[in-house]
This record gives C-alpha cells, sequence and structure tokens, in this order.
C-alpha cells in the first residue's frame, strides 16, 4: 500500500517538471488558444469549502504552488457552493484575459455556460476533479472515480468482516449529490462490490439515499432518519468523509460503532480512522491531480498540445456522448496501518493530524 502511495506523490513531481518537454500546436483543442504571443494567466475556480475541507486545505495550495515553481501567473476563486457566483467569478477571469481555465464545476448548467463563454473567447477548459456533463470541456483531469468507489465498496466488506458482522448484514448507502457525475461514478464502482453480495444473500441493502450537494448537515439528518427507520443497520457506505462525520455523529449520539466508509482522507476523516469510528478512507493525492492541471493549462495557454509525457486517454461523456481526453491518477485506500503513509506522501502534515489527543494515538500507528 505504501508502494502505491509513493507511485502517485512521484507521478506528482512527473506532472510538475519539464514543462519545457510541450509537444507542437498541432491538436489544440478546439476551444483553445492558437498564440503563443500571449502570457500564460490561468484562472482557477474551485466549487466549495461546505462539501470537503479539501479544496481549500489541498487542491487549493497544491494548485498555487505548481503555478508559482513554472512562474505563471493565475488566479484561484472558489465559488463556495453558489452556482451563480461560480459564473461571476468565470466572467470576472475572462474580463482579466486568463488564457485558460481550470474549473470544478457545481453543476452541469453553470458549468456548461462558464464553458460556452470561454470557448466563445477562446479559451480553454479543463474540467477539474469532477466532468461537466454535457459541457465540452477540452480536457479533463481526475482520478479514477469508479475505481475510488471500488475501494470504498471493498474496505466496508472488509471491515465487516473483521467486525464479524451477523446476518443480516444490512448496509445502508449515502451517496453523494445526484448533480454530480462523479458521485454516479463512485457509486457504479462500490456497488460493483456490494451488488453481487446482495444478490446472494450475504448482504441485505438498505436506505439508499443521495446527498443533495454533498451537503454535511443533511447527510446526518438522512443517516438519522435511516437509523430510526432500520435500527439493524451493521455498516454504512458513505461517499466522503465530510458526510462520514455527520454518520458517526448519529450512531455516537446512539452509542453506536459501525464500518463507516469516506473518501478525502481529510484531517478529520483521519483521525476518525485512528478512533476506529472510520473504517475506510480512499487517499486521491491532490499534489498528483493539482501538477497535472497546472502543466496541461501551461501549455495549452502557451497554444500547445498536451505535453508528452502526460497519459492521455478519453472518457466519454455521458450526456453528449462525446468523448473527452483525460488524465487520471491512481487512489489508494487508507487504514489504521497506513495512516501514516498520507503524512509520508504530504496529504496531511503530523502537526495537524496529530494535535492534542491525537498524539499518542499517531505515535502508536507510526507517525512522528
Amino acid at each position: 500500500m505504501r508502494k502505491g502511495i509513493l507511485a502517485v506523490a512521484s507521478a506528482g513531481a512527473v506532472a510538475l517538471a519539464g514543462l519545457a518537454a510541450c509537444g507542437s500546436s498541432s491538436n489544440t483543442p478546439s476551444g483553445g488558444s492558437s498564440t503563443g504571443a500571449k502570457a500564460p494567466f490561468v484562472g482557477v475556480i474551485l466549487p466549495d469549502t461546505k462539501s470537503s475541507a479539501r479544496y481549500e486545505t489541498a487542491d487549493k495550495p497544491n494548485l498555487d504552488a505548481a503555478f508559482k515553481a513554472a512562474g505563471v501567473k493565475a488566479d484561484i476563486q472558489n465559488a463556495q457552493g453558489d452556482p451563480t457566483q461560480f459564473q461571476t467569478i468565470a466572467d470576472g477571469m475572462l474580463a482579466k484575459g486568463v488564457n485558460v481555465l481550470i474549473i470544478d464545476s457545481l453543476d452541469s448548467g453553470s458549468g456548461s455556460a462558464v464553458i460556452k463563454k470561454a470557448h466563445d473567447q477562446g479559451v480553454s477548459v479543463i474540467d477539474y476533479d469532477r466532468l461537466t456533463t454535457g459541457g465540452g470541456a477540452d480536457y479533463y483531469v481526475s482520478f479514477d472515480n469508479v475505481a475510488v468507489g471500488k475501494l470504498q465498496g471493498e474496505g466496508l466488506k472488509k471491515c465487516l468482516t473483521a467486525a464479524g458482522a451477523t446476518k443480516p448484514i444490512i448496509v445502508a448507502e449515502l451517496n453523494g449529490s445526484p448533480t454530480d457525475n462523479n458521485a454516479t461514478l463512485f457509486a457504479q464502482g462500490y456497488n460493483s462490490v456490494l451488488d453481487p453480495l446482495y444478490a446472494d444473500g450475504t448482504y441485505v441493502k438498505g436506505d439508499n439515499k443521495s446527498v443533495p450537494g454533498w451537503d454535511n448537515a443533511q447527510a446526518g439528518t438522512i443517516f438519522e432518519q435511516m437509523l430510526t427507520a432500520n435500527k439493524n443497520i451493521k455498516g454504512v457506505l458513505v461517499a466522503n468523509d465530510g458526510m462520514a462525520n455527520s454518520v458517526i455523529a448519529i450512531l455516537k449520539k446512539n452509542n453506536l460503532q459501525l464500518p463507516v466508509t469516506g473518501q478525502d482522507a481529510t484531517v478529520q476523516g483521519l483521525q476518525h480512522i485512528l478512533d476506529g469510528d472510520q473504517c475506510v478512507t480512499v487517499f486521491k493525492d491532490t499534489k498528483t491531480e493539482a501538477g497535472t492541471a497546472a502543466k496541461l493549462a501551461i501549455a495549452l495557454a502557451k497554444g500547445q498540445s498536451a505535453p508528452s509525457d502526460l497519459t492521455v486517454t478519453k472518457i466519454t461523456d455521458p450526456t453528449s456522448k462525446k468523448d473527452v481526453p483525460s488524465v487520471f491518477a491512481t487512489p489508494v485506500a487508507i487504514y489504521k496501518d497506513n495512516v501514516k503513509d498520507v503524512v509520508t506522501a504530504g496529504g496531511v502534515t503530523a502537526a495537524e493530524l496529530c494535535a492534542g489527543a491525537y498524539a499518542a494515538k499517531c505515535t502508536a500507528a507510526g507517525i512522528s
């Protein structure tokens, strides 16, 4: 597992290096700039701070560091969960003369509107972390999100076995936002693991609910309703760490401790794992993701094609049915025995993770 994380971290280093190794401009996407005369200026719009702490604590500083290392001007802002503000920020960035936009859309409507405006002005757009379905971005940079979900499903199965759960093993599912294509891909991944187990009677599928906007407070309310309706839930597939925190709070309120999944390897999520309240999270090294997006954006801003050392594949947009050139990084499952690898990879710092009462727990987990 440690080897896998270090491989991801190394990929991030590669993504930040060798900006001069870009190819010719013959494959510049139709929406992009075709001239290198203008100095690169990249705009980045992140979605919110409510659904996950990662956007401000990880993505923003990693993107900022990548652009500064390359000596490229960048404007990084957060829409704070407001689609109107998302579009307003984009309008401002386009007015200021960005020649590439990196966007993490809140929904397909506002994201698609921004992509159209950018393309109308000859500005390339990179979808970051989630695909703007039907939007027509020039590139998509993310993780293999089906693989993320599969790790969550496998993690829940592993933790239910370790907990000695007895039949009926009822599993509740708390999915991400129904308007987020990533949530669909995560569910595709974990259901590829869980559906056969439901089918053969190993597990019983309990309530399966989506959480609008990845809202953590709503996640807690929805899960409390699930638990009230069925006190025999044995495990909870939760789509991210922020919502997992809300689920754990409800479980504690009811003096329960059950296997709970998450994703993002946030400080809070990792602390829950050290406490034994969360069994697994998924680490997505944003240094890799941010470094790749920055490197690609800089090449496009110079009128060049994707750097030759990036592995560009394709994903089919489920709305437009068109292929989108994509670059994917590999996620890694994190359990109590490899929490330290997130610190080693720079996902969180030991100072953040091991503050206060967690100092002793970090020491026991080999984190210093």
